[in-house]
Order: C-alpha cells, then sequence, then structure tokens
C-alpha cells in the first residue's frame, strides 16, 4: 500500500494548520470524517464537530515547541511547549493513523495552567 505521508508527517501537518497557519478548514483534507478527538476540555467523535468547534472558539494568540516525537506504523506522539500569553506548559498527542488520515487524537495536558 502506497502511503503519502508517515504517521509523524500527518501530526506536523496537523500541528502547522492549527497553530501556523489557522485556516482551519484545512483539516478536513487529513482527518477522517469519524474522527475521534479526546481532550480535557473537548471531546468529538467526528472531523466537522471538531472543526466546527475549532472555527467557533480559534485558538489565539499561541505556539508551541516540540520537544520530542515518537513514531510507529500507525501513529505519531507529540510532545510539546504549549505557549500563549500567562500560560505555559506541558502538552502531548498522539495521533492515530488509519487510510492517510488520523483516526483519532488524543490530547494530554495539565489543566490547572489555564485556571
Amino acid at each position: 500500500m502506497y502511503r503519502t505521508m508517515t504517521p509523524l508527517q500527518l501530526a506536523l501537518k496537523y500541528m502547522d494548520i492549527v497553530f501556523s497557519n489557522g485556516d482551519m478548514m484545512q483539516l478536513k483534507g487529513i482527518l477522517a470524517q469519524d474522527l475521534v478527538f479526546n481532550g480535557p476540555f473537548h471531546q468529538s467523535n467526528t472531523a466537522k464537530d471538531y472543526i466546527d468547534s475549532m472555527v467557533e472558539a480559534p485558538p489565539e494568540d499561541f505556539e508551541y515547541k516540540l520537544i520530542q516525537s515518537f513514531e510507529t506504523a500507525s501513529s505519531a506522539c507529540l510532545i510539546y511547549e504549549f505557549i500563549k500569553p500567562g500560560v505555559s506548559t506541558t502538552m502531548a498527542q498522539v495521533f492515530e493513523i488509519k487510510n492517510d488520515k488520523i483516526i483519532e487524537i488524543q490530547l494530554i495536558f495539565d489543566t490547572a495552567a489555564f485556571q
């Protein structure tokens, strides 16, 4: 089977869209329609719901610095420092990949940094 992007490349593409590009509609090209997203503040079971949430309340004035990345044949993990005014915390995201699309994202961080 020909793969267009590795799991790590897909994960980094996601980060580029969310953190740098800002055009959340571009996520449609890399997310499976039945995407499952789990994070401390948000959960969704479709790419549409996830993208709609990002469009309705877009993250603003933030960046990340990659600390470490790992990859398997079907997943990627990014550990990074999330930075915005008044907040700096370590986050981890695990991306599960199937058929060249992100099918699941698990976002892990300590919510205390946002209190």
